[in-house]
Parts: structure tokens; C-alpha cells; sequence
């Protein structure tokens, strides 16, 4: 069981922080019990816990790293049937609509993930104790992180600044353009990198690393390569990370948290969850979905076949490539090995993401076992810092042989041996670059968000240029805006 972490705080202040209000029937009630801005934000804990609420939110990203493997190349939706989770068969397909509950959930949950970073931002200067603006960085690293996902999803967004959204502002405020979505995030992550250290106060919260990962990344989205490199490069050469010795142990529990661990999502077992309410787990839901139906045998346990390898992403490892059988499992040699049975799910290809496979559980797991599976989400790992940092040395014409270095870096690792090293320069080097982010990061939820960047879509099967970069915002948000709104093109 995981201890001394963040998540085992959340369920404790979500009470305090939902994020709609009860209704009307509950408002009489005996001892009167109301906790608002007007008594609240008075004391250190007071701010802990509000940022703990904003922490919560990151837990659902699970459906976000689950679709950014679905939507590209990389997987297919599998699952039970052409109908099971329907969002995600019609992601899969290139024929998703404004109509996707899936869609929806990834708007509502990152929206509510910064509202609760504005909630507390809001009341910043009302309460002052020392180390405050350690969590106010933290907030601004949160808010950061849910915007840069909107934006990645949907392009232009609303966005109020240290204020929250209330009823009513869909109608008034405009969806602001990438440019000044992402100015704000630049701001707020280098605010937090100026007020974070490297090390974290607590396991699982962000750190001035995590900060400058995520600001590299966001100038890399926008083609600011200079700004890119000059970020990773201070990052990969200051900062207290390095890539692990064993591909292999990185996605185990045992590898949780590690050197190599730039900024990752933690979950528990022991919070459950329902289909319900999903974005109640404290488990990694797609850890569940992306098990192997019906499964009888040893190491792993049984789930529901979504997220299944291509064929085309399995061949994409090169002979002699460690990280081959790390990322992908073979089900059938598998089973050949060693006894198992299973099923098989719709769009079956024989492979499932072994990285993100559940594995068997503690004695103190709780609730439905699909939907609270432990395992950890790496959202930016330090071999993700190394080739992003590579790939802005080499698209911006900054320094060919430096990108080299921390391309072979991420490459020595997965070979063994310095062998299979790069020597290429220009846009052969660039390919080598988009090459190994996709083995090195295969089934991270990455791969459509690369592929669109670098202007490379159209390798994805249905996807139409000028229409498939974005997906639609909710059809309800633009009944909601009352023409306040404009929908994303060809939608």
C-alpha cells in the first residue's frame, strides 16, 4: 500500500471542494455546517487542503492518456464490441462528434481541475504564513497542467485568471485564442519554477523540474524551439534526473517515483470506485480498461481489451530493441509460456500495452477492481525531457550534435550498447527523433498529440486535415455559451 503520499488526503477535503453544489433539500439541516471563501483560506491548512482538491483532478486524466494512444496510430479502441464505450470506438474511427461522452468528461474534468487551482489562487493574499508561496507555485503548476491539456484537446479555451468560472460566464466570456491559453500557461510555470526546488515537500506533488518539463513541452507545442532547448537543456543539466539502468522496471510498482520520474500521477487501491462515478476512483481506470479479457494465469490480472497495439506500432521496434517486449505483450506467446487462458475483445490484435497492464493486487484493495488499479501514471519522464530536449536543438537548427547526445542517451538504454548510436544530421536526424519517441513512449499517451504537432496527422487512419488537430467542444458547453461560443472548424 502507498503511504506518505498526496492521495491519501484527497477523499478527506473532497467534501469541502465538490465541485457542484447540493441541492435544495439538504441546505436545512441540523448542526448548520457551511465551509466558503468568507470562513475559509484562514490558516496554512486551509491552503493545504484546497490544494489537495486541485490535485484530485489529476487523477482523471487517466481517460486522456487512454485516448492519446486510441486516437492515433498506436492502438486500437478493442473493448467488448463495436458499442462498448461508444466514445472511444468513434475516437478510434476518426468519427467522433460534439456528441461524446467521452469527450465531454475530459473537458468537464480539466476545466474542474482549474477551477479548483482558481479557487485557491482567488484567496492567495488573504492569509499569510511562511512557505506560502511554495503551494501558490504548486497551484499555478496545476492550473498549467489542466490548461495545457484543454488546449491540447480543444484549442482555444475560456480562461479566467486567479478567479473562478461561475454560472452564467459562458455567456460572456469569450473563448480566448492557443496563443494567450498558452501565454498564461508559460507564466504560471515559470512562476512556479522561480518558487518550487527540486525536491518535492511530498512524494507526488510538482517540483521545479516538473515545472520546467512541462514549460519545454509547451514551447515545443508551439514551435518556440529555442525557448524549448533553452529550458530542457538547463533542466537535463541541473536538474537531479537521470534515466533508470532497467527499461524493464520502470512501469512495475517497485519502479514508482524514481529517478527517472519528472512529474507522475499517483493513485492508491484502497479508494473505490463504480461506473457511476468515475472521476470518484482513486485507481488508475485505464489500467483496467486496458487488461486482458477474461484472464487466467500469473503476473497480470483480467480487464476489458481496450487500447490494444497495432501491428504498425509493434513493428516500429527495431531488431534487438529492449524496450520491445517491455511495451508490448504478446498474448499468444505468452500464453504458450506459461499456461494462461483469455479472451479476446473487439478489434483483437494479439497485443495489449503491457506497460499499463493491471497487475495482481494487495490484500487492501477496495471497491471494483477494474477501476482502482494502483498504478501510477508517468506523465513526464526524464527519457521524455531528453528527446523532446533533442528535438528542439534539431528543429530549430540550434545544435545537431547536442540533440545527438540526448537522442543516444535514451538509445544506448534501450539497446544495451552503444551500437545502434545516430549519426545523422537535419531532417534525418529529425525522423530518427519522431522515431524513438514513439518506441520509447509507446502507450504513454502521447503519440496522436506528436503526430498532429509535427504536422504528421494524415498517418493516422480517418483523419482529416483541418478538422482532426482539434476534437469538438461538448455540444451541451455550446448550447450552454448561447452563441458565445464558436464550435471547432468542420464539426
Amino acid at each position: 500500500m502507498k503511504k506518505n503520499r498526496i492521495t491519501q488526503l484527497i477523499a478527506i477535503v473532497m467534501v469541502v471542494f465538490a465541485i457542484q453544489s447540493c441541492s435544495d433539500e439538504f441546505i436545512d439541516r441540523n448542526p448548520v455546517y457551511s465551509i466558503d471563501s468568507e470562513n475559509y483560506f484562514n490558516s496554512e491548512d486551509d491552503y493545504y487542503k484546497a490544494l489537495i482538491a486541485a490535485y484530485d483532478l489529476l487523477q482523471t486524466t487517466y481517460v486522456n492518456a487512454l485516448l492519446g494512444e486510441i486516437a492515433s496510430d498506436n492502438t486500437l479502441s478493442g473493448g467488448g464490441d463495436a458499442t462498448d464505450v461508444i466514445g472511444y470506438q468513434q475516437i478510434d474511427d476518426m468519427i467522433h462528434t460534439p456528441v461524446n461522452s467521452n469527450l465531454r468528461d475530459i473537458w468537464n474534468w480539466m476545466f474542474a481541475g482549474v477551477n479548483r487551482a482558481n479557487y485557491l489562487l482567488e484567496f492567495q493574499d488573504r492569509t499569510d504564513f511562511e512557505g506560502k508561496e511554495v503551494i501558490i507555485a504548486e497551484a499555478k503548476f496545476l492550473r498549467a497542467y489542466y490548461n495545457f491539456e484543454l488546449v491540447k484537446w480543444f484549442g482555444g479555451i475560456p480562461l479566467k485568471v486567479d478567479q473562478r468560472f461561475a454560472l452564467g460566464d459562458e455567456k460572456v466570456t469569450p473563448r480566448s485564442s492557443p496563443e494567450e491559453v498558452y501565454a498564461l500557461i508559460e507564466s504560471d510555470l515559470q512562476f512556479a519554477i522561480d518558487n518550487l526546488s527540486y525536491a518535492a515537500p511530498q512524494v507526488g506533488r510538482a517540483t521545479k523540474g516538473s515545472a520546467q518539463a512541462l514549460l519545454g513541452k509547451a514551447y515545443l507545442y508551439q514551435d518556440k524551439f529555442t525557448e524549448a532547448a533553452s529550458v530542457l537543456d538547463n533542466l537535463i543539466s541541473n536538474g537531479p534526473y537521470d534515466l533508470v539502468e532497467d527499461y524493464d522496471s520502470i512501469f512495475e510498482h517497485a519502479g514508482e517515483n524514481n529517478i527517472e520520474s519528472v512529474f507522475e500521477v499517483q493513485y492508491t487501491d484502497i479508494e473505490g470506485a463504480s461506473f457511476d462515478c468515475m472521476q470518484c476512483s482513486e485507481g488508475n481506470i485505464a489500467v483496467g480498461f486496458s487488461g486482458i479479457r477474461n484472464y487466467n494465469g500469473p503476473l497480470f490480472s483480467s480487464g476489458f481489451s481496450f487500447n490494444v497495439p497495432t501491428q504498425d506500432a509493434v513493428d516500429a521496434f527495431e531488431a534487438g530493441d529492449l524496450r520491445k517486449d517491455v511495451a508490448i505483450l504478446d498474448i499468444e506467446n505468452w500464453a504458450a509460456l506459461t499456461g494462461a487462458t483469455y479472451g479476446t475483445g473487439y478489434k483483437h490484435t494479439g497485443y495489449f500495452n503491457r506497460k499499463y497492464l493491471p497487475r495482481k493486487r494487495s490484500e487492501d484493495a477496495a471497491g471494483d477492481l477494474n477501476l482502482t488499479n494502483p498504478n501510477n501514471y508517468r506523465a513526464i519522464r526524464f527519457a521524455d525531457v531528453l528527446l523532446m530536449a533533442a528535438e528542439a536543438f534539431n528543429r530549430g537548427g540550434i545544435n545537431d550534435g547536442k540533440a545527438q547526445l540526448y537522442l543516444n542517451r535514451v538509445r544506448n538504454r534501450a539497446f544495451g550498447n552503444t551500437n545502434n548510436e545516430i549519426n545523422s544530421t537535419g531532417s534525418a536526424l529529425t525522423e530518427a527523433i519522431f522515431h524513438e519517441r514513439r518506441v520509447e513512449l509507446v502507450g504513454e499517451g502521447h503519440r496522436f498529440f506528436d503526430l498532429v504537432r509535427t504536422g504528421r496527422g494524415s498517418e493516422i487512419d480517418g483523419f482529416t486535415e483541418g478538422k482532426h488537430e482539434l476534437f469538438p467542444i461538448p455540444l451541451e458547453e455550446i448550447q450552454f455559451a448561447n452563441g458565445n461560443w464558436d464550435q471547432n472548424p468542420e464539426y
